[in-house]
């Protein structure tokens, strides 16, 4: 597992401060050690690169949604992240720390209850109808599969490095097992989240055709 902490360039610091200041000023110090813990040396996909790219998609595919909540719920979706998973799921491991932090903040109950409800969507993947803010909390989330071939292989790269402990095989069948629904499935569902769906859709299905074949089993489209 790597054990050192990958820079942060003096421009996404600033960029990563602003962000927040936007959403909570005066709470510097929680925003701080937010970043720090998605710097944690052994992440090499959820780290602080993905941090500010969901940030960055949240606001790039955004609607009417209530954007506070949004933002903050993905500040803290993947704020803890052990490998391998401990008695908690790391989703509702986030969701605690969510909690726990923003009451501290002061914020509302209500207003808890929504950003630790999207953190622990951010498990699966799957928001109901009518849930516009989870909408797009997801769709920022996914957005990576709808990267161009080179930064889909670089993406595709770190995960399996964060995951160095995992055997290969488990690994494969794993993975197998979260893209293959969506050969055919619906990936993304805000408005402006659906335009990156052949991308996403060419990325996995081709991913998962190589996954089938370490597997030994029929590709899609054959079984």
């Amino acid at each position: 597992m790597p054990t050192e902490t990958r820079p942060l360039s003096d421009a996404d610091a600033a960029e990563l401060a602003e962000r927040w200041h936007a959403v909570l000023p005066h709470q510097e110090a929680m925003g701080a050690a937010l970043v720090e813990r998605y710097r944690e040396p052994w992440r090499r996909y959820h780290d602080v690169r993905h941090l500010l790219a969901v940030l960055r998609q949240v606001d790039a595919l955004a609607g009417d949604q209530d954007l506070f909540i949004v933002r903050l719920a993905a500040w803290f979706h993947d704020a803890i992240y052990d490998i391998p998973f401990r008695e908690l799921t790391n989703e509702e491991a986030s969701a605690r720390l969510a909690l726990r932090e923003l009451s501290r903040a002061g914020l509302e109950q209500e207003d808890l209850t929504q950003v630790a409800r999207l953190v622990r969507m951010t498990a699966e993947h799957a928001p109901g109808s009518r849930d516009p803010e989870g909408e797009l909390l997801c769709d920022a989330d996914l957005a990576v599969l709808a990267g161009s071939p080179d930064d889909y292989a670089a993406y595709v790269h770190d995960v399996r490095e964060e995951y160095a402990s995992v055997p290969d095989e488990e690994f494969w069948a794993a993975r197998f097992e979260v893209l293959e629904p969506w050969i055919e499935g619906e990936i993304f569902r805000t408005g402006k989240g659906k335009a990156l769906t052949p991308a996403a859709r060419r990325n996995v299905t081709e991913e998962v055709t190589r996954l089938a074949e370490l597997l030994g089993i029929d590709p899609p489209g054959r079984r």
